[in-house]
């Protein structure tokens, strides 16, 4: 599309679609050519501004006085009217840790350092393990699998299920309300898909709601009884809705970006035999290998930030009110930051500054589950399916989402001994 000035930048900006095609399979190329030609740029597609580079993206994290991270989880600030319509039927306003700011933010903050400690983390371990061992064992003698589906999606939603204290037999349908919870704060779906996300989202709540009023009658050792509120005679410094929004968040975030985590982490792997070999061959390079893959297909693409009043970012004026959307993705490949950043490298000696958990305040407070089920998921799968490596008869396939990336399906096979 060429604009009346017919600036090739404005092209630029114009061509920059998540959703298309080929940016979902390979979206690096185009943030190169962002990062040095429109480092920051109003997106017509999106009605966002999109952040691409490392230390503009940095800034922005740090600096919660002129971007604020209310609605960070939201493309649009105000829904359609018909999904406003739907949503009045629950609350006014999605409260949950990632979209506050201080002090809200502090106060919620401290609520989740209690529930996830890393006491409470570290004690998860056997229960992670006897998980994922008794995943592998559903289709170790097969031969083949589709890791997303019977293994990636599974294993983070078990284990969240156990750590809010929620019945596993209910995983499938949190994945999908979850599922809707994506596509309605993406804002990119048909108008009469986002509606019935929105249906979606409202039982969601209600679900979390009715746990919440269990937990204020029953007690439980679980992260929902530490969420329950002092209005509801719990102990958690935090309203109803908060509680109910920060139950929902958990149940996505600890599924979602985890399934994508070992799924790309996989795909990484399988498609880099030499260090797969060396992986394999030396588990102590898991770690390092683990925040590589996290740099390399981070499994969130960014976040969205409201700019609080007129300011400037990398040398570009930002009025009061614009939505960023800053791409981690991008910041996670940006030369300046790494050498060499589309090569995925295990032994990467500054893996650890990726943008996958955030910045700041926001660092991810699920960062040490996260990367504890990937390190107990890759030991397993790597020692007990041997020569492992993609099908080359089933592709594997991405999933379309605006903020999340990661596979749908990821095919793989290895040798069975007779």
């Amino acid at each position: 599309m060429t604009t009346q000035n017919g600036r090739p930048e404005d092209d630029l900006a114009a061509a920059f679609n998540p959703l298309a095609p080929d940016q979902i399979e390979n979206p690096f190329a185009m943030y190169t050519r962002l990062r040095r030609e429109r480092p920051i740029f109003h997106s017509p597609m999106f009605d966002l501004w999109v952040v691409t580079r490392y230390a503009d993206i940095a800034e922005v994290e740090r600096d919660t006085a002129r971007f604020s991270s209310v609605g960070a989880l939201e493309a649009r600030a105000e829904p359609h009217p018909e999904v406003r319509k739907v949503l009045a039927q629950g609350y006014s306003r999605f409260l949950s840790l990632v979209q506050s700011d201080p002090p809200d933010h502090t106060r919620i903050r401290n609520v989740f350092g209690r529930a996830l400690s890393p006491q409470r983390i570290a004690a998860m371990e056997p229960a992670i393990r006897a998980t994922t061992n008794g995943l592998i064992d559903g289709f170790v003698n097969d031969g083949q699998v589709d890791l997303i589906q019977q293994f990636a999606y599974a294993l983070p939603g078990f284990i969240i299920c156990d750590l809010l204290g929620v019945s596993r037999a209910d995983m499938q349908q949190l994945k999908g309300w979850s599922d809707d919870k994506t596509v309605l704060m993406s804002a990119t779906a048909p108008i009469e898909q986002q509606v019935e996300c929105a249906h979606g989202f409202i039982a969601m709540e209600r679900y979390f709601k009715e746990k919440l009023l269990e937990r204020s009658r029953k007690p439980r050792e679980d992260l929902l009884t530490l969420l329950v509120p002092q209005s509801m005679g719990g102990t958690a410094p935090m309203s109803e809705q908060e509680a109910v929004c920060n139950a929902m968040d958990l149940m996505s975030a600890g599924h979602e970006t985890t399934t994508s985590f070992i799924g790309s982490g996989m795909w990484l792997l399988l498609s880099a035999p030499e260090q797969l070999k060396a992986v394999r061959e030396d588990l102590s390079l898991l770690p390092n290998a683990l925040d590589e893959m996290l740099r390399k297909e981070p499994p969130i693409r960014g976040f969205f930030r409201q700019v609080t009043t007129d300011t400037t970012l990398g040398g570009v004026s930002l009025p009061k009110g614009a939505r960023l959307f800053i791409l981690y993705e991008s910041g996670n490949h940006d030369e300046t930051q790494f050498s060499d950043p589309d090569r995925f490298d295990i032994r990467r000696t500054d893996a650890k500054k990726h943008l996958a958990f955030g910045k700041g305040i926001h660092f991810c407070v699920g960062a040490p589950l996260a990367k504890l089920e990937g390190r107990i998921a890759f030991e397993q799968l790597l020692q007990r399916l041997p020569n492992l490596r993609l099908r080359t008869d089933e592709p594997a396939v991405r999933r379309p989402y605006l903020m999340l990336r990661g596979f749908e399906h990821l095919p793989i096979a290895w040798d069975v001994p007779a």
